[in-house]
């Protein structure tokens, strides 16, 4: 169909990807830590519309020169970067309350709306500005079209409805596992600080770590 070939091994190979901690794993789980499950759940929807962009891409052939220029590959390397590092600062030198303050903020939270367009536009982000989704893009489908098929075009987009798919219920649960266990510390403003600056230090560690790939 489509001049897919070796359908069953897609599946496999994406399902253990996905239960693979990688960077949008870990960006997953520190959003669910700092603000819980649902601007964690927010922010794997944006990382999954991210991959959409890539899918187009990689469909229609522009991944590809991304991929095969050093210039394009280090200016996305590099904005990707500065974003991780950007936010992690953001979380380990933010202010928090005392207890009590903290207790009151919480039950103000609940009432007022969560700014989930900005979550879902920085895990969208995250997930455009990182090479290394631009490569596994374009390098992980093509093996699953086949040379002859006059439809590679419709067959990397089917490919790539059944990875987003996958990668949606599987990050989202994720999301809904570290928000549900971090929501017993929601009230202690001490737990909180630490959890925050640990959550900032993985973003900044990414960012680094997303700065020193190399091709």
């Amino acid at each position: 169909m489509l001049g897919i070939t070796g359908f069953t091994f897609f599946l496999i190979a994406v399902f253990l990807l996905n239960v693979t901690p990688g960077p949008d794993t870990a960006y997953i789980v520190g959003r669910s830590v700092a603000q819980g499950r649902g601007a964690g759940i927010v922010s794997a929807l944006g990382i999954s519309a991210g991959c959409i962009v890539h899918t187009l891409a990689c469909a229609f052939g522009l991944t590809a020169i991304l991929a095969a220029s050093a210039t394009a590959f280090t200016v996305i390397k590099i904005a990707g970067a500065i974003y991780l590092i950007y936010l992690g600062v953001r979380l380990i030198f933010a202010k928090h309350d005392d207890a009590d303050a903290a207790r009151a903020k919480q039950a103000q939270e609940k009432t007022a709306p969560k700014p989930l367009g900005q979550l879902f536009a920085q895990g969208f982000v995250t997930n455009v500005l990182n090479p290394k989704v631009v490569l596994f893009f374009v390098s992980f489908f093509p093996q699953f079209v086949a040379a002859d098929s006059p439809h590679k075009t419709l067959a990397v987009l089917t490919l790539g409805i059944v990875f987003i798919a996958m990668s949606t219920v599987w990050n989202s649960f994720v999301a809904w596992i570290a928000g549900s266990v971090t929501e017993r510390f929601a009230g202690k403003s001490g737990v909180k600080k630490w959890l925050d600056r640990g959550v900032g230090g993985a973003f900044v560690g990414l960012g680094i770590r997303l700065a020193t790939t190399h091709r």
